[in-house]
């Protein structure tokens, strides 16, 4: 028997209960550095070596971060479902609560990728977080943190809407909703496929239709969505 193709897309709120910092507070400030010197690709050229240490910090908070609750029962419901993830971290709190289908939006955090050329990633492991704007690669072209800066393009956006038109149940958690194009996915799920929104402080969600809102944190959130689709979304 096919499974149903649930589709769940997941932002900071998911993250933010396993100690990591949302990407970026209301005074435009992520872990105390403006996000557009951290975080664009006019930081990158302006500064690299900020841009380099910035993420290899943010590599050392990840290895004492862990999954949460949240992350480990969007695993448990792959046993009835066909679970596609679609995050915007660039953690790897997914794959490591044992989901097996995560597509990384804004890249992650633990690769690194070629400066000149962006198919060419390595990932990194415990022992060597950390790099330099000097780091070459196995085949000796020089690095950068594989993350998409914001004015760059969205690589995976397109297999991301593929994957919400496929969906038979979409689920939103812990996201705002308003940084796009991560953002209007939900505007691609087909009529009549029902809509999940879980997060403490929702955004609003005017028209809309089947949307449910489920107005709590992710992992109080996600209990409640697995009770509901046992009971078939009634």
């Amino acid at each position: 028997m096919t499974k149903p193709k649930l589709v769940i897309s997941t932002g900071a709120g998911i993250s933010a209960e396993s100690g990591i910092k949302t990407f970026r507070d209301a005074d435009g400030l992520w872990e105390n550095y403006p996000v557009m010197d951290v975080a664009s690709a006019d930081g990158f050229r302006r500064n690299p070596a900020l841009i380099h240490r910035f993420y290899n910090e943010r590599r050392r908070a990840l290895l004492s971060a862990e999954p949460n609750a949240a992350h480990i029962a969007l695993a448990e419901l792959e046993k009835d479902y066909d679970v596609s993830i679609i995050t915007q971290n660039v953690d790897d709190l997914h794959e490591r609560a044992g989901s097996s289908k995560i597509l990384h939006l804004h890249g992650e955090l633990m690769k690194i990728r070629s400066v000149s050329d962006p198919d060419y990633i390595e990932t990194l492991d415990a022992d060597h977080l950390e790099t330099t704007p000097e780091t070459r690669g196995k085949r000796g072209d020089l690095m950068r943190p594989h993350i998409v800066f914001f004015q760059e393009p969205v690589p995976m956006i397109e297999r991301a809407v593929e994957l919400v038109s496929e969906a038979d149940i979409f689920v939103v958690i812990g996201t705002s909703l308003v940084v796009y194009p991560a953002a209007g996915l939900i505007h691609y799920v087909r009529p009549g496929v029902p809509i999940y929104y879980i997060d403490p402080n929702p955004a609003p969600t005017p028209g809309i239709p089947g949307l449910k809102v489920i107005k709590a944190p992710a992992t109080k959130g996600v209990e409640l969505l697995a009770r509901e689709l046992e009971r078939g979304g009634k």
